[in-house]
């Protein structure tokens, strides 16, 4: 269904049995799993899937070793287990990453982390080898049955140099183990959801719908894009809104207090000697403060990251200056000799942790856990409201399996459809080896017309999704974009037509990397709006409007700055 039929569908029709309120990878996830059990469920967010919290990523599946020290035991048992899953499910998103810890000495924070555990410090001293050591053996204790990373090693100083030249020569050791990257988790939530509406016919996802207020049984919702409103009834609200949660649920006359977010703001860098330095390594160590940072290879670009500072609206959530000082100012400490600038970073970013509210003098003590707090039936409202708290994108499906069993308990229906082992997207039957990948490819050449080269593209974007869009592709006359070379244009329409494309920035930033990678201009901004406009019928003035509300965007949320823009400041 297209979006305007599925809002005619809700306006002519206004029961649901759930409605989901925010379409980050807690909603998204969670809509998946019910619509598997057969639920009907409106999944709405007030702005693009996934373009909130679970966009601010600092892209990893991990298991959160560093948790440990808080004793959550639980979570990274869970976590770690979840992040192979994910690695299984989803092999075209998420792969295997090596993560390198510079260690600088032997038994620091030895102590300090068994304080910290038993609640009596709430900020490690230096962490080093023996305390690295422990965490790691009980991080691959926990999957050691399933085999899908390797177990950590560690290298002593000759043999760590002689891997990372660039290195500070005073790093003792590097301990290495495997958690897993995910370049585009904007991309994996799309599918994630797109796999819910196919599950069930009464399944429907809307970006851009907002929730106005509720009362009695029903619950109004606006159209962002016309400001027209309608009601749903609906037996169970979802409010998987995250940092957003107690502004929605204000927004339906509740007052809670149950996200006390914190922020994290990442940069990418065009640094080819500092990528070269890493290699295909994230590395993952402490900076002078005791937070643990990271550096990233992300495509051709480094990513490094982040803060955690405590933010009250997540709506004020942008990269400062500050911050820029500050990941600037941690670099030197694994690569001391390697220049970074300002006029390096193509792109920033930051979101905001949905964490529980918490009475706490370090961001980092506060439990990246999940829970539900539910708040019943009664007073203005007919129906129970279920506030979906914390989680880490690792644990989604856990997560949401975890929610959908509840909600199916509440409905009178029975929990039948595990998504343990369910792959997501371009994930099934994905080809695994070279040899199968060759010759998934080959096939798909031998059916589509396409060049080997253009679907070994299409195939590294989007795993065996890919066949569909080759598929679309060679059933019109395609061309290269002029300046965006990388895509074409029927790729981009079937992206348009088929992953609820609304607004320029919805193809730009979340249907694919090219914002990210510092890979848009005012050229290919005017160039893809124009295609989008085609597709979806714009008038000249609305293109181009979505052109000017596109450079706004960039610039003013992601420090995305245009030369001619700046002339015109």
């Amino acid at each position: 269904m297209t979006r305007q039929e599925i809002l005619t569908h809700y306006q002519e029709n206004p029961s649901v049995s759930v409605l989901i309120v925010g379409a980050g990878i807690n909603g998204i996830g969670t809509f998946r799993d019910l619509a598997l059990q057969g639920v009907d469920v409106l999944l709405v967010d007030k702005g693009d899937f996934c373009s909130g919290a679970s966009a601010g990523s600092s892209h990893m599946v991990h298991g959160g070793i560093r948790y440990l020290e808080n004793g959550e035991f639980r979570l990274v048992h869970e976590a770690v287990q979840e992040r192979n899953r994910l690695i299984e499910n989803a092999p075209h998103y998420v792969q295997p990453l090596p993560t390198v810890i510079p260690i600088f000495k032997w038994f620091s924070g030895l102590f300090n982390a068994a304080f910290k555990f038993l609640g009596m410090l709430t900020k490690p001293a230096e962490r080093g080898a023996a305390v690295i050591k422990v965490g790691l053996m009980l991080y691959d204790a926990y999957t050691s049955g399933q085999g899908t990373v390797p177990k950590h090693q560690f290298k002593a100083q000759k043999p760590t140099l002689k891997e990372f030249p660039k290195i500070n020569p005073d790093v003792r050791f590097t301990a290495q183990y495997y958690d897993g990257a995910m370049h585009t988790p904007e991309r994996l939530s799309l599918e994630v959801m797109l796999d819910g509406e196919a599950a069930h016919p009464d399944a429907r996802a809307l970006n851009y719908v907002v929730l106005e207020k509720a009362a009695g049984n029903s619950v109004t919702l606006k159209d962002q894009l016309t400001g027209e409103t309608f009601d749903v009834q609906s037996k169970i609200v979802v409010n998987a809104a995250g940092p957003w949660i107690d502004f929605a649920n204000a927004d339906m006359g509740l007052r809670t207090n149950f996200i006390g977010g914190t922020k994290g703001s990442h940069l990418i860098l065009d640094n080819p000697e500092l990528r070269a330095a890493i290699g295909e390594n994230e590395f993952f160590f402490e900076n002078q403060d005791g937070r643990i940072v990271l550096i990233y290879p992300l495509k051709d670009r480094v990513m490094v990251g982040t803060s955690d500072l405590p933010i009250d609206d997540p709506e004020d959530a942008r990269c400062t200056e500050e911050e820029i000082d500050y990941f600037f100012e941690m670099l030197p400490i694994v690569f001391p000799n390697i220049p970074v600038s300002r006029d390096q970073i193509v792109f920033q970013f930051s979101g905001v942790r949905p964490l529980p509210a918490a009475d706490v003098n370090n961001p980092g003590q506060i439990s990246r856990d999940h829970s539900i707090k539910v708040v019943e039936a009664g007073n203005r409202m007919d129906f129970p409201v279920y506030s979906l708290v914390g989680g880490k994108w690792t644990s989604f499906r856990a997560f949401s399996e975890e929610v959908s069993k509840k909600v199916v308990a509440a409905l009178g229906l029975t929990h039948t459809m595990s998504t343990l082992d369910l792959e997501i997207g371009g994930g099934r039957r994905y080809p695994t080896g070279d040899a199968a990948r060759a010759a998934w490819i080959a096939e798909v050449v031998s059916q589509s017309g396409i060049s080997s080269e253009r679907i070994r593209t299409l195939f590294e974007r989007y795993g065996t999704r890919a066949k569909p869009i080759a598929e679309y592709i060679a059933q019109g006359a395609d061309t290269k974009l002029r300046f965006t070379s990388a895509f074409s244009r029927r790729e981009v329409e079937f992206i348009v037509q088929y992953e609820k494309v609304v607004h320029v920035d919805d193809f730009l930033l979340r249907r694919s990397m090219l914002a990210k990678l510092g890979q848009v201009s005012e050229a290919s901004i005017r160039e893809i709006a124009g295609i989008i406009g085609d597709v979806l019928g714009w008038s000249t003035e609305r293109r181009d409007n979505e052109i000017k509300r596109t450079i706004k965007i960039l610039a003013q949320e992601y420090g995305v700055v245009f030369k001619s823009a700046k002339g015109n400041e």
